[in-house]
């Protein structure tokens, strides 16, 4: 198991990181420019310098502009390891999610509310899985049952991927 902090608030997630043991930070671009942080990738590259692991959203409408944003951030100046590109169970999140993959990339499939979605989020090749407990509790589903389902999925199937919640 592994405990990750779900943050950009920027003391928030000094704080939780301060405890040693820690192993990553999840944040999304979206977020910070609604936390009024103007310049975003100085952020990232010194989020990367936190943690053992630091996920980030890559952005973008189709396959292509994900590709291209994903390049962009593992390329930003000063990063102290490869980011994990946070995206989307959509179809060209998918796409995207495999090519990143075949290209020896981490990646996180997120806004998972189906078993079928965690299916095809471990077929892309992602190092993680994330369902949407709260979303899902919100809307009267029992998110607990889809996480064991999709743990017994990985375990059976020996996929590679950890699920996170």
């Amino acid at each position: 198991m592994e405990l990750f902090v779900d943050s950009v608030d920027l003391n928030e997630i000094k704080a939780a990181t301060d405890f040693g043991f820690v192993e990553g930070i999840t944040t999304t671009p979206t977020f910070m420019h609604r936390q009024g942080i103007k310049d975003v990738d100085r952020v990232i590259v010194e989020l990367s310098k936190t943690a053992n692991q630091l996920h980030v959203e890559a952005l973008g409408e189709d396959c292509s502009s994900i590709l291209n944003e994903a390049e962009r951030l593992a390329a930003l100046s000063g990063l102290t390891k490869p980011p994990v590109f946070k995206i989307p169970v959509t179809n060209e999140g998918l796409k995207a999610a495999y090519r990143l993959t075949q290209q020896g990339n981490r990646t996180n499939i997120h806004l998972v509310y189906t078993l079928s979605q965690a299916y095809m989020a471990a077929a892309s090749g992602a190092s993680y899985i994330c369902p949407l407990v709260g979303r899902l509790h919100d809307q009267g589903h029992d998110a607990f049952a889809l996480i064991d389902q999709a743990v017994n999925m990985v375990d059976r199937y020996s996929y590679p991927a950890k699920i996170m919640v």
